[in-house]
């Protein structure tokens, strides 16, 4: 593979390339603090629940808690009417590749009626049903990471973050589709099926994660998980107008994650609301003995400081920076869009930041050096699916004809070409020329986010150039499709926390399309990010955030 005029093949890994200048410096990856992790607060049923200080109606989770605790409501109850609203809505949406059978799941819920019944202990998460997106292992279910190469395959264990949820009472309900292994914006990656857009089923919802935003767009369960390696929580929490959050790298163990890029995955949390999606982060977080690259630095209480809207001050944000990146809101971004992103920052400001645009010089270059990176680990991840070791084995008698045959017709096109362009990045030859010089970008990016956040206590941004497109508008051209990570894939570069929340919507379907803003913190400062969140949430006025598509089947909440 000597030959320069191979990547030729590939116009748009091609331009990728071009686009990276080589910098005057390298220096290494800083590596993560680690301290112990926490306990989780278990609840008991022999005492009625007290109001927190931000309410449950702000938080579908702690008004679960609420209504089983205060007997108001059946745990059995609630598990019927996200069921009957699953069964109603999947057959328009398409977010599920497995579903958990609704015996099991019923089971599960009658399991805590009786334990509150009998006055004993509770998970936190009792009775909230939560999705898991289908590259997170689950022990009890298939997880394929939306691939035919792993159709069928069911895990002996749980992931980390799953086994977690489930210890504190969560239920899940299904697994989740996605584009395969993560590698795609709008889940037509899938080998087995699209997910549409609940604001609209000709639009896709984004991606890899699109899956599990769309069933909580559609309340289809109360939270999901998904991952994200360069954008796949966050921009289809932007599409389908809910809250998606992505940790700091090290935050969440990945154990129980199938890896896509080592280096850049993480396993990120979808809610309705910003309240919600603390609460999911803080049950998931933590240090894990099986995951070497989990931090053992303590994990806060997401949502200690949350307050009600009635007990917020005037100016609940004073003297907050915020620094907007002016790279985001330039050319190439629609102008919905960027309206949507001035008025959040319009916004802010009512709430008593202090707002600055900041420019990144190196913003641009994230994109090339993301796709380099992520394709050439791609490369030597997938290579452990070859019919033998895993995955499902084609017919042959001889050992590398089973190799080719089994990945042939096991890998979907995309992740054939995203292997073919790692293997091209990581040759003999072309290695110092594509991954060393993509590393050293990366360690620019790193350095221009820290100098950012040394000045400013948060950054802002679009979480995509625009709203929600239609299903198979940019199919066929995976550079534009690419493009479209431009916002995010900066944040994975560096390792960094970002939020994302609905702020705004632009026109198209039926009632308009949602925009999300995204917020971009320190590492390992999530509490800031949903404490900003929460608060913005809460203040902005005049927007619902629930798709026609539910309201047509019997309402949005349970």
């Amino acid at each position: 593979m000597k030959n320069s005029s191979w990547v030729l093949s590939f116009p748009c890994f091609e331009k990728m390339l071009s686009t990276i200048q080589p910098p005057r410096y390298l220096s290494r990856f800083p590596l993560r603090g680690r301290t112990k992790s926490r306990p989780f607060h278990i609840l008991s049923s022999a005492q009625p629940v007290t109001k927190t200080s931000f309410g449950a109606d702000q938080s579908q989770i702690l008004s679960i808690r609420d209504s089983l605790l205060n007997r108001h409501l059946s745990a059995v109850e609630l598990t019927h009417s996200y069921l009957d609203r699953l069964k109603q809505t999947e057959p328009h949406i398409n977010c599920f590749l497995h579903v958990s059978d609704p015996d099991k799941v019923l089971k599960q819920a009658q399991d805590i009626d009786g334990k509150i019944k009998r006055n004993e202990e509770v998970g936190p998460l009792a009775g909230v049903l939560v999705a898991i997106k289908d590259n997170i292992c689950t022990a009890d279910m298939p997880s394929t990471g939306g691939s035919h190469i792993l159709e069928g395959y069911r895990p002996p264990f749980d992931a980390t973050a799953v086994q977690r949820l489930k210890d504190l009472g969560a239920i899940v309900v299904g697994k989740t589709n996605l584009d395969e292994f993560g590698m795609g914006s709008t889940t037509e990656a899938s080998a087995f099926k699209v997910t549409a857009n609940p604001w609209d089923l000709s639009r896709v919802p984004g991606g890899s994660s699109g899956g599990s935003a769309a069933s909580v767009s559609a309340r289809q369960c109360v939270v999901s998980l998904g991952s994200d390696t360069g954008g796949s929580v966050r921009q289809p929490a932007s599409f389908c107008g809910v809250v998606g959050l992505k940790p700091t790298y090290g935050r969440v163990s990945r154990f129980g994650l199938m890896a896509y890029a080592s280096s850049l995955d993480v396993i990120g949390c979808f809610g309705s609301s910003v309240a919600d999606t603390g609460i999911l982060l803080h049950a998931i977080s933590g240090h894990d003995s099986l995951d070497a690259t989990s931090s053992k630095r303590e994990v806060p209480d997401f949502t200690s400081q949350f307050t009600s809207a009635s007990s917020l001050k005037s100016r609940p944000l004073e003297g907050l920076r915020v620094g907007l990146i002016c790279e985001t809101i330039d050319a190439g971004v629609d102008s919905g869009v960027k309206s949507a992103i001035q008025g959040a920052a319009a916004h802010l400001e009512q709430l008593g930041c202090v707002l600055k645009e900041v420019s990144l010089p190196s913003f641009s270059l994230g994109l090339p050096a993301y796709y380099i990176l992520a394709s050439s680990e791609s490369s030597s991840n997938l290579s452990r699916y070859d019919g033998v070791r895993y995955g499902n084995q084609a017919s042959s008698d001889e050992l590398n004809a089973l190799y080719e045959e089994s990945r042939a017709k096991g890998f979907g096109s995309e992740v054939k070409m995203r292997i073919l362009m790692g293997t091209y990045a990581l040759s003999a030859g072309y290695y110092d020329a594509y991954y060393k010089r993509a590393q050293q970008v990366r360690t620019i990016i790193q350095k221009s986010f820290k100098a950012a956040l040394d000045e400013n206590d948060i950054l802002i941004s679009p979480a995509a150039p625009s709203a929600a497109y239609k299903i198979g508008e940019k199919k066929n051209d995976p550079l534009a499709m690419y493009a479209g990570d431009i916002m995010t894939v900066n944040v994975n570069l560096a390792g960094l926390p970002a939020l994302v929340l609905p702020c705004g919507f632009v026109e198209g379907g039926a009632v308009g399309l949602p925009v999300g803003l995204q917020i971009i913190g320190a590492a390992f400062d999530e509490e800031k990010l949903v404490k900003v969140g929460h608060i913005f949430e809460q203040t902005l006025e005049g927007y619902s955030f629930v798709p026609p598509l539910i309201t047509d089947v019997g309402g949005a909440s349970a």
